[in-house]
């Protein structure tokens, strides 16, 4: 609903929805890894709660902080070059789009991780399972507070002294923070660094061409906002329905309970199922809440026929790919020795957020809701 209610900034800024799939994605990607290690850790028995600069729960925050504000930054070079390669008309400059994204990722983040060290707490004095919790908690949490982040942060573009003054501050800041994590003496934090840039750095690229997608069919969705709450609640269901699974496979892989072999044995079958059977009726949940809530708002809709026929055709075939990425995606990082809980997340959503958007895309127009 936030969404289609800057429609406004989006048309001031061209360019910025090519960020917008990316932005929200990154807090998904960035905070599920961060639960998913953090998880790991406490069913393994490692994990404990201190401040101490060398603990695993200090280490993993500041990586998580500092990959919010750099990935940030290259998201915001990633939206320009694509807005100005296809010739998006008046795209908006690279300084506005750094300042948006570094900016308004880091208010959302700082909510998120609050969210995030809050269902540790649960997961330490409870029992929780933070493999079923994390991804769908932060993913759906990373949508409510970006958008709202990313306008306030737009609302100063154009101010002027303050807003190229706060752009270059960030910016240098950002790139200082990337060195020094990078070449830190912290073996955990240079670690996480190191092997979350490339898998982020390509999660980033493939949201970003999500949101291109989504710019190409803007006067669809302009015509029927309904289109933009059901597409944000479809990409982020399916995206945390596949991060419970990879979660879960990284765990089992790593706790032995499930065999990483390339054919998915009875157990891997059994979890893929069973988030197979949560899709159907999360799918007319959204399809049914987004024409609800569009009612409410005044916001125009194809009509609830074409919604639940969008939803349940583009889920079905989005739901088949994620599940085969998300197994795969986590067996191919555990066998080759890198961390299944910091590549399985990113993996998943990246993949969701550009072929759910291209799906989504592609349903709308073959069910002659979009003419074109």
């Amino acid at each position: 609903m936030i969404l289609a209610g800057i429609t406004g900034t989006l048309e001031e800024l061209p360019g910025l929805l090519v960020l917008v799939p990316a932005a929200i994605g990154l807090r998904g990607n960035v905070f599920s890894a961060l639960g998913n290690r953090l998880s790991t850790s406490i069913h393994v028995g490692t994990f404990r709660f201190s401040a101490r600069r060398d603990s695993i729960l200090v280490q993993n925050l500041a990586a998580a902080l500092v990959l919010t504000i750099g990935m940030s930054l290259l998201l915001a070079v990633a939206a320009r070059v694509l807005a100005v390669a296809l010739a998006v008309p008046g795209a908006a400059s690279l300084g506005n789009l750094a300042l948006v994204s570094i900016l308004g990722g880091t208010l959302a983040s700082l909510v998120v991780l609050a969210a995030t060290l809050t269902l540790t707490l649960g997961a330490v004095r409870y029992e929780w399972d933070l493999d079923n919790l994390v991804a769908p908690v932060v993913s759906t949490l990373g949508d409510v507070v970006t958008l709202p982040a990313l306008w306030l942060a737009a609302e100063l573009v154009g101010v002027r002294v303050l807003a190229p003054s706060l752009t270059w501050l960030l910016v240098l800041g950002t790139m200082v923070a990337m060195a020094v994590t990078w070449r830190s003496r912290l073996g955990l934090l240079r670690q996480i660094i190191r092997q979350s840039l490339p898998v982020l750095t390509a999660a980033a690229l493939l949201s970003t061409l999500a949101g291109l997608t989504l710019q190409q069919q803007l006067d669809t969705f302009l015509d029927y906002k309904a289109l933009f709450l059901l597409e944000l609640a479809f990409v982020s269901s399916i995206g945390a329905l596949g991060g419970i699974f990879s979660s879960r496979l990284a765990t089992a892989f790593q706790l032995g309970t499930i065999e990483p072999v390339g054919v998915p044995g009875r157990a891997a079958r059994v979890a893929g199922l069973g988030v197979l059977a949560l899709a159907a009726p999360v799918m007319v949940l959204n399809a049914v809440g987004a024409e609800l809530v569009a009612g409410l708002f005044g916001q125009s809709s194809p009509g609830l026929g074409s919604m639940l026929a969008l939803s349940l055709v583009a889920g079905a075939i989005v739901m088949v790919f994620v599940c085969g990425v998300a197994y795969f995606g986590t067996l191919a990082a555990y066998r080759v020795g890198l961390d299944p809980d910091t590549y399985g997340v990113p993996v998943v959503t990246s993949s969701v957020d550009f072929g759910g958007a291209l799906v989504f895309v592609v349903t709308i127009v073959s069910l002659g809701i979009a003419a074109t």
